[in-house]
């Protein structure tokens, strides 16, 4: 991986001193502020080190936070957010604390709203964005949903400059995944071809917690939480039937992350189907029979499975794909049902199984208190990013600490839960189903 990696760009040299200074006794500046050269490196092993600084290739990331001095002066700065995409816990809260620092940490008081993700920004939607103060988003982050709408799909990158020339937005702050950010880049690329002085800040989402180098993604906290209260709703719906068996689906297209952590803090999960590691239904180790002798030993069984797993066991390849270019997911949920159904009655053994798909409730609740403060502080740091004129960066948690990064660094891929990892073993360990 090249060294330049996690170079963070700029619209140019940031002159003005910050309004912040006003807000700190001239002491605690030096603590306050971030500089440039502050950064963390990605691999922290000793080992990773040592191999990758001897080479000289050790990838790190800008700190980010405040700077002392800033590229755009309040009074003349037009800021606009949009948010993409699938919904998920926290969009309200980042809202919130983008326009609570635009507005009192800085003295920006243009702030506009983009209705209905990137649609809002073409002028053929006929969508007009809305004003937002500090008193219109005072309470929002206790509502779950995004009281900006959303939409999935990409637009025209020249028509969005169109919209965001005319209406003179100078910082575009988007949140949404990994769609999302590729379309923000495009709207990047479309203002720097056309000279127009933008910065195009990202807050990642994804309730599947799949953004690359990212601690978590926000909204992840309070959707396993959410899925651990479900699975131990179908604990107690299993252990009251005889040879009672709980189905839960739970959201995961790549990344198992939310069934991982739901069976983790349940402890009553034992059987976990993810993604990453593939299975089979029938023969020897196969899934149905691991499943009969549970039921003889216990008489009972809890099934978490993500979306994405097992689709390459169903009868043909899911082809046709959604507004965002992901191809629609055949129902695992729904087809394990029906063979795990057909598998006992051929068998003649006598089973009760109750499906449960909770995925929009997961995904539509408000936030735990640790995923509120978690969107406050990238809020927070979103806008300080802005404000030093930076762009074509998202603001996250690394290593327990924020920091910049590239957005085209983390389009590259997806995050994965690792089933040589210790994430994987735990989830072995817990259920007791076999490696």
């Amino acid at each position: 991986m090249d060294k330049n990696d996690g170079t963070i760009i700029s619209l140019g040299t940031p002159r003005i001193n910050s309004p912040i200074r006003k807000k700190f006794d001239s002491n605690r500046l030096g603590r306050i502020f971030i500089k440039d050269r502050d950064r963390m490196l990605y691999n922290i092993r000793l080992e990773d080190m040592e191999k990758n600084c001897g080479a000289g290739t050790a990838l790190s990331f800008e700190k980010a936070g405040p700077r002392e001095k800033i590229y755009f002066e309040p009074a003349k700065t037009k800021s606009a957010i949009v948010t993409c995409g699938g919904i998920c816990p926290g969009l309200n809260d980042v809202i919130r604390s983008l326009v609570m620092t635009l507005y009192y940490r800085y003295g920006v008081t243009d702030i506009l709203g983009i209705l209905n993700g990137y649609q809002g920004l073409v002028k053929k939607s006929g969508l007009k964005p809305m004003e937002l103060t500090p008193d219109y988003v005072d309470h929002i982050n206790h509502t779950g949903g995004t009281i900006l709408g959303t939409s999935r799909g990409a637009q025209n990158a020249d028509e969005m400059i169109d919209f965001i020339e005319k209406e003179k937005i100078n910082q575009l702050y988007v949140i949404g995944g990994d769609g999302t950010m590729k379309g923000a880049l495009t709207i990047a690329d479309a203002a720097e071809r056309r000279n127009a002085e933008l910065c195009v800040i990202g807050i990642p989402k994804t309730v599947d917690n799949d953004i690359l180098y990212l601690d978590r993604s926000f909204g992840f906290i309070t959707a396993s939480t959410i899925a651990g209260t479900v699975v131990e709703t179908a604990h107690n719906e299993a252990k009251s039937q005889y040879n009672g068996i709980g189905l839960v689906k739970l959201m995961g297209r790549n990344s198992g992350f939310i069934a991982c952590l739901a069976a983790l803090a349940s402890g009553n999960a034992n059987f976990v189907l993810i993604p990453e590691v593939p299975f089979t239904l029938e023969g020897k180790n196969g899934f149905l029979g691991e499943l009969e002798d549970r039921l003889k030993r216990r008489k009972h069984a809890v099934i978490l499975v993500a979306e994405g797993a097992g689709q390459e066991l169903m009868p043909s390849a899911a082809t046709e794909k959604d507004a965002s270019g992901n191809v629609k997911l055949k129902d695992i949920g729904l087809f394990l049902k029906d063979r795990i159904n057909g598998y006992f009655k051929e068998k003649d053994i006598e089973t009760n199984l109750k499906y449960i798909d909770p995925s929009y409730m997961v995904r539509a609740v408000g936030t735990s208190s640790v995923d509120s403060i978690y969107c406050y502080t990238l809020g927070e740091y979103a806008v300080h990013a802005a404000m030093a004129g930076k762009t074509r960066l998202v603001v996250g948690m690394v290593h327990n600490d924020y920091v910049h990064i590239p957005m085209d660094l983390i389009t590259k891929g997806r995050r994965k839960v690792d089933p040589q990892g210790p994430l994987w073993y735990s989830v072995l360990e817990a259920t007791g189903q076999k490696a």
